[in-house]
């Protein structure tokens, strides 16, 4: 029996090398390149300008690990929620976030989580793998069908914010950024990308280095060490200090400001010594804060904070000419996770 390999594993230039091989011409490998990636093949069958010859040899020695999106939810804002099952039958989700001028996927990066935010349910569930650059990928497509099927406008933004830390699955990440943006996969540019990372010091230099071109989005929470500690206790390894020397290192590089993801909690930091904690931390590199809306998991310590800590946030930022917004929560009625994030647009 033939161990079949996931055929989209493949460069195109082992595809070409694999029909030659077969005594076929290399230009065949072209063929499935392009249906594999640019066409969104599921199937062999799909490939309709190959021989029936070619689409069996195909058959007999690889597989297509498609996703298959098994449920997906409406909300009454529009937002659509994916579950979306692997082909070893784990499960992950992903976002369809739409506004008046553009439509957001918010998409996984692995199967469950390796850190533990305390205020996060994908941090409840174990970390089982990360996923493939295909899995990535394939979420994408099905969002842009989504949004042309119920928006009549293709996918325009994507963010990494959905199950798992991105940076703790980078390499697998960057090849699916690769194939998105490249114009035999989706054509988008990288800048309408942003990466969303929990803290991970030493990947934010790494991307840095690597001269990547998507946006970076950093979930801080708190710039008081404690606090952050207690909300996110693996930042224990990853300290502010540290943290602010990558964003800086980051900065020098790229010339590309740093979004903030902060969710404002009742009695943990509503109060003014966080805000001036905040307001102080953003001053060592430009950027700007999106302060998002929490939406409780339980009936626990986090639960969202009022009006009025908001709106004294806002005005602290803006006194200091730090560019600020309020995100509200959306999809509530269908509860969708893509991390506590989902609301990003």
């Amino acid at each position: 029996m033939v161990d079949k390999k996931d055929i989209r594993s493949l460069t195109k230039d082992q595809l070409r090398d694999f029909f030659v091989a077969q005594g076929d011409k290399a230009f065949r490998g072209n063929q499935v390149y392009e249906w594999l990636w640019s066409k969104g093949a599921h199937s062999f069958d799909d490939m309709t300008n190959l021989s029936k010859t070619t689409r069996l040899q195909l058959e007999q020695n690889f597989v297509i690990n498609h996703i298959k999106v098994d449920t997906m939810q409406r909300s009454e804002d529009g937002t659509v929620k994916n579950a979306v099952r692997l082909h070893d039958d784990l499960v992950v989700e992903s976002v369809l976030i739409p506004t008046n001028t553009r439509t957001t996927a918010c998409v996984s990066s692995q199967v469950g989580c390796s850190l533990d935010c305390n205020f996060c349910a994908t941090a409840q569930l174990k970390r089982m793998r990360n996923l493939n650059p295909d899995e990535i990928y394939d979420q994408v497509v099905a969002i842009d069908r989504e949004s042309r099927l119920y928006y009549n406008r293709p996918l325009s933004n994507i963010v990494f914010m959905g199950m798992g830390e991105p940076l703790m699955n980078y390499p697998n990440v960057i090849k699916a950024i690769d194939k998105i943006t490249s114009e035999e996969g989706l054509g988008m540019s990288p800048k309408r990308i942003t990466v969303s990372t929990s803290g991970i010091s030493k990947m934010i230099k790494k991307m840095a280095d690597d001269n990547i071109k998507f946006k970076l989005a950093v979930s801080l929470h708190s710039a008081i060490e404690e606090t952050r500690n207690q909300i996110m206790p693996f930042t224990k390894n990853f300290p502010l200090i540290e943290l602010r020397e990558a964003l800086s290192y980051w900065y020098k590089k790229t010339k590309s400001k740093i979004t903030f993801e902060y969710v404002v909690w009742k009695d943990i930091n509503d109060d003014k010594k966080s805000i001036e904690a905040l307001v102080k931390f953003c001053k060592h590199v430009p950027c700007k804060v999106n302060l998002i809306e929490y939406n409780p998991i339980d009936d626990g310590m986090f639960q969202q904070a009022n009006q009025n800590a908001l709106e004294a946030y806002i005005k602290a930022l803006e006194d200091n000419q730090i560019v600020a917004k309020v995100r509200r929560s959306r999809g509530k009625d269908i509860d969708a996770a893509c991390g506590q994030l989902a609301n990003k647009s």
